[in-house]
């Protein structure tokens, strides 16, 4: 039997990667790539093979890497689904994997999917707050 304590700290981790999963994709929509490499600056993104670390890289990379239009924007949505959360015992470390769909709109240029993929990431919780440690795409 499991213990209760177990399956409430397993619920809380999910529901605090769940909400980093999302916070991410927000973010990014809204063109705010200096708080994506804020939440990300404990960790590695690897793009294809190309990586980038550490908040300054990360910004960097984005910046150089997802064009923003008039609005400040990449004008886009990120939609995530499938999502598939490990954790491990006892709660310090977890995994999760989803997909993700980028729709975008542009002037003379319905919303329409642009791109999709999945998301691999590694998760570990420090002084009481988890974190992003790995994201390849």
């Amino acid at each position: 039997m499991t213990d209760t304590t177990d399956i409430i700290a397993r619920l809380d981790a999910e529901s605090a990667i769940t909400r980093l999963l999302s916070t991410y994709t927000h973010l990014l929509d809204d063109g705010k790539f200096d708080q994506v490499a804020q939440l990300l600056q404990h960790a590695t993104m690897d793009i294809l093979g190309e990586t980038a670390s550490t908040r300054e890289g990360i910004e960097k990379y984005l910046a150089a890497g997802v064009q923003r239009h008039g609005d400040g924007t990449p004008r886009t949505w990120h939609q995530i689904s499938n999502i598939i959360i490990d954790v491990e015992t006892p709660g310090e470390k977890a995994t999760s994997v989803c997909y993700f769909t980028v729709h975008q709109e542009l002037e003379d240029f319905p919303l329409q999917p642009i791109c999709t993929g999945r998301y691999v990431d590694t998760f570990e919780k420090l002084d009481g707050e988890w974190r992003f440690v790995y994201r390849l795409l």
